[in-house]
């Protein structure tokens, strides 16, 4: 009985160390590497963090904004404003003729003294940052809305306000960048330079040849310019 018993303890021994075997060589094989990233990209989704296109100024999109986009997307804003001839102030402000008009100038409406402190008139600059982000436009204002981060929603968004008992004249688009624009003006001279003829002492008191190019300058006298200097 005894010797069964010690014969049933070794089975189990053994299946043990099988089974601890096997699960150190199953871990060697199918050891993996832990991703530097954690979770599954997404299409369609930005990596935070990731590089973005820099934004530009608000007059680029103005050149091609739509206010009949604006329409629409000012429906998020109807629950607050109109900009109806005459509409009446709500939780906040009537906005027909906002655009030039000073800040925080509507009759009638309580404005915050954050806006008010602001100064200045509704010009397409100021509005733009206003719409992208309010809290951060005015520290301490009312307003509850986030605001727009699309520079193309802002800009249609300013077109159909502009139509609405204003006609603030829109900025012409953002000239090419200057620095750009210096620097191949700059390399288009260096190479105009390096094209030039160079022309020998002896060619310069002779009042120089009409045609000199460039390494063959020494060569069109048949004379070594280097034999003949005083």
């Amino acid at each position: 009985m005894k010797d069964r018993q010690n014969t049933i303890n070794g089975w189990i021994l053994f299946a043990g160390i099988v089974a601890l075997g096997g699960t150190i060589v199953a871990g060697e094989v199918f050891k993996g590497e832990r991703p530097e990233h954690m979770g599954y990209p997404i299409e369609g989704v930005e990596v935070e963090g990731g590089a973005a296109e820099a934004e530009k100024p608000i007059a680029f999109y103005l050149a091609s904004a739509d206010a009949a986009k604006g329409e629409q997307t000012f429906k998020k804003c109807v629950a607050c404003h109109n900009a109806d001839p005459g509409g009446a102030n709500a939780l906040g402000p009537a906005l027909h003729g906002v655009m030039g008009r000073p800040i925080a100038s509507h009759a009638g409406f309580a404005y915050s003294p954050a806006l008010k402190e602001v100064g200045g008139a509704w010009d397409w600059d100021k509005m733009s940052a206003w719409l992208s982000n309010p809290k951060k436009f005015a520290p301490g204002n009312k307003m509850t809305f986030p605001g727009l981060s699309n520079p193309e929603d802002r800009a249609n968004v300013m077109a159909f306000l502009n139509s609405r008992g204003s006609n603030l004249p829109v900025p012409p688009p953002p000239a090419e960048d200057a620095a750009t624009a210096a620097a191949e003006a700059e390399g288009a001279g260096a190479e105009k330079a390096g094209n030039e003829g160079v022309m020998t002492e002896q060619q310069a008191a002779q009042g120089g040849p009409k045609n000199i190019g460039g390494e063959g300058a020494a060569k069109q006298t048949g004379t070594n310019p280097t034999t003949n200097q005083h």
